[in-house]
């Protein structure tokens, strides 16, 4: 099994009669001798481990329901730039309940609502990180403004306005004035440029000390401008700019050049100029690492934030530019301040959400989570960062580091912190503390499910059974009490009551470490159709899973077991398929259809078929990337629109998908069309008079000829027309 937190302590293994997959699969083939196969008497017990649960770096509170409804009374009263820390908080709250659509419309909100530029550009980003992989939604929303206004890049130079100040009102109406008969020469190096004094002297107060103060500058009609790190070609381009207030078409390293020398000067229109053309121009990493550095040292805030922008569209893969983390990573305080404005810790909670899904104990996640820390004002940000670093501190066996952390969060009100501190007092042997903590935790407040499945790690026998049977009727959705008690009755030779066991989680949360351990009871058992299922199950939600703890490809396992199983035809599979299907045997479904898209059935219904059962098991990535396999493998024009339609539907672009509806049923009236219509019209429409037509569309679907695979369906239309009727009746 594979697992965020390990240890050795509290692991169960199975020892079942295997040496190793390969070797034991060959047994029936001829290739392995009997006397090896006498010797495989408890190995796979190496393989097969049920790990003790990871201690989460997500926002636990002990009453979900208090948090979000205090939430949503803040965001009822909180001045207009606290909402999207608020929306911030939801999601992190929705995260911790791995509700995925809940967590997207709340960073979409955090989107909607942002109060400045940088916030707009993080949520942004971070919508966009979010929806990786659904490119291909983009491509059919196609000039949707809409979808491009979320996740695509935002114009900072007319979003980010900076304060007038009174001197550059003073140049701008200079620069509308005319020309004096007074000039004045710059030199540089042998060269000379002509200027007006006075347009030169109005673009900013200390050109107008230098040029019509005391200074002898003020006297001089030529001044020797050679060690001011200016060129000829810049400073005729400051003339021409004083003159006009606009910029030529320039070359970016003048532009740099002129920032410079602008900034140098205080010439404030200028600048301002320069950094908006500049933000302009930056369009590929290299282009905002080579600039950023400058809109730092020169205090350009537009060029800096067209330059964070740049890098986080490009997440996750500019986190592996070592310059990139460079800068993000240790700007100080005044430098983060020109870059991200307010917004430091929005900046960090995404940077390390990324990390951290890309590994949880990186040098660069312990970065990012640090400046989390830093950055956290309130004691609900807090509890956050210091558990999230004290999660990584502890995946990295910095066991002082991590108990100080979770001290912290703890202190700041996080009581699932408490977890992280029996575990490292346990690493240090100290396991008596470590009970007595969740002892007195389950003993002092409303005990939970996580607390009791987190005590049973320090009993044993009959006892832990016991905490975990109580976790279980506290929180079904926890794994860990299934899997163990699972493993538990294996040892005893239980089989049938450890499948059991393991099927009550699988019946309603499809957890890839359960189907593995299910697939590991049946090799024991030598129910090798069984087994065959339980793989391409696997496969179907993540086809390079990796089993074994990571030791063993999947897919090498399917390819061993496939070869004690008999093969089945196309008119099998379909027998099968249809049996399975009308019995609600969803995982069997899903193996039934991974093995018939190895033949030449039509791979659009499958694939569409596939997403089904994956959406209805709670796998909406899953289902998406089924979906996308269905229109690409589409036979027909109105087939493809269909398989679109509920890309959009399922993406949150209900009237865009009703339109692919009915667009397909124009050219063919079919089930999935009406049904899509049906669908997509209950949820775009408001209009309470719309439910005769919904009812009328699920009557006309169930009208079309079909393939006997839509058991569910006259529900599906009962559920909807009572939907409908509350509506009506509200």
């Amino acid at each position: 099994m594979r697992t965020i937190f390990n240890s050795e302590s509290c692991k169960e293994t199975l020892h079942l009669n295997v040496l190793n997959p390969q070797s034991w699969l060959q047994v029936e083939r001829g290739k392995f001798s009997k006397v090896a196969a006498a010797q495989a008497s408890s190995s796979i017990g190496s393989l097969v481990k049920v790990p003790e649960p990871p201690i989460v770096a997500h926002f636990k509170p002990l009453d979900y329901v208090q948090v979000l409804a205090q939430i949503h009374e803040e965001l009822e009263s909180c001045p207009l730039n606290e909402r999207s820390s608020l929306y911030l908080l939801q999601f992190q709250v929705f995260r911790g309940l791995g509700e995925v659509k809940l967590m997207r419309r709340s960073l979409r909100t955090a989107w909607l609502k942002a109060s400045s530029v940088h916030e707009k550009i993080i949520f942004g980003a971070w919508l966009k990180y979010e929806k990786k992989g659904e490119d291909f939604v983009f491509d059919l929303l196609g000039s949707c403004s809409k979808c491009a206004r979320e996740t695509g890049p935002i114009d900072v130079a007319s979003e980010l306005q900076i304060n007038s100040t009174s001197s550059r009102s003073s140049e701008e109406a200079s620069i509308s004035g005319n020309e004096s008969d007074d000039s004045v020469v710059f030199r540089i190096g042998n060269e000379r440029v002509n200027c007006d004094r006075q347009k030169m002297a109005n673009l900013s107060s200390p050109f107008c000390a230098m040029l019509n103060g005391c200074f002898t500058e003020s006297y001089c009609e030529e001044i020797d401008f050679s060690e001011n790190n200016i060129s000829v070609n810049g400073m005729r381009e400051i003339s021409d700019f004083s003159k006009t207030g606009c910029l030529n078409e320039v070359s970016p390293d003048l532009l740099v050049e002129m920032l410079i020398f602008a900034n140098k000067f205080c010439c404030e229109s200028l600048k301002d100029t320069c950094d908006r053309k500049l933000a302009s121009l930056v369009s590929t990493r290299q282009d905002a690492v080579d600039l950023l550095e400058c809109a730092i040292e020169e205090n350009s805030p537009i060029l800096a934030a067209s330059c964070l922008q740049v890098f986080l569209h490009d997440l996750p893969d500019c986190l592996n530019d070592d310059r990139v983390v460079e800068i993000l990573g240790n700007a100080n305080g005044e430098q983060l301040s020109i870059v991200v404005g307010q917004a430091s810790f929005s900046l960090f909670s995404l940077l390390s959400e990324v990390s951290m899904s890309l590994d949880a104990s990186s040098d660069i996640t312990v970065l990012f989570l640090e400046r989390l820390v830093q950055s956290a004002k309130n004691n609900r940000q807090k509890m956050l960062a210091f558990h999230q670093l004290g999660c990584a501190r502890l995946l990295r066996k910095e066991y002082d580091e991590a108990e100080e952390l979770f001290q912290k969060a703890v202190k700041e009100g996080h009581t699932y912190s408490i977890a992280g501190l029996a575990r490292i007092s346990y690493n240090k042997g100290k396991k008596s503390w470590a009970f007595e903590k969740l002892n007195s935790l389950v003993l002092s407040s409303t005990p939970l499910g996580w607390m009791y499945q987190e005590r049973s790690l320090y009993y044993e026998g009959d006892k832990r059974w016991d905490d975990l049977e109580k976790a279980t009727d506290l929180d079904p959705t926890l794994t860990y009490p299934y899997m163990y008690r699972a493993a538990s009755l294996m040892r005893k030779q239980e089989a049938e009551a450890a499948i059991g066991e393991i099927n009550r989680v699988l019946g309603f949360k499809l957890a890839l470490e359960c189907l593995e351990l299910r697939f590991c009871f049946y090799l024991a058992l030598e129910n090798y159709e069984a087994a065959f299922c339980d793989v391409q199950a696997i496969l179907t939600l993540s086809p390079g899973y990796r089993m074994f703890e990571g030791r063993v490809a999947a897919t090498k396992l399917r390819m061993l077991v496939r070869e004690h199983v008999e093969n089945w035809t196309t008119a099998d599979c379909w027998l099968k398929l249809y049996d399975r299907w009308s019995s609600v045997d969803d995982i069997g479904s899903l193996s039934v259809i991974y093995q018939m898209l190895e033949s030449d059935a039509a791979k659009g219904v499958l694939y569409f078929r596939q997403s089904l059962l994956l959406l209805r098991l709670n796998c909406p990535e899953a289902a998406m990337r089924s979906l996308q396999l269905a229109r690409q493998h589409a036979s027909s024009e109105d087939e493809r629109l269909v398989y679109e339609g509920w890309i959009l539907y399922d993406t949150g672009h209900c009237e865009e998908g009703l339109r692919k509806a009915e667009e397909s049923i124009k050219l063919k009236r079919s089930f999935e069309a009406f049904f899509l219509k049906a669908y997509a019209l209950a949820d775009s429409s408001q209009d309470p008079t719309c439910s005769s037509a919904v009812i009328t569309l699920l009557e006309d679907a169930l009208k079309c000829p079909s393939d006997r695979l839509r058991k569910g369906s006259e529900q599906s239309r009962e559920r909807l027309c009572r939907l409908w009727e509350i509506r009506l009746s509200s």
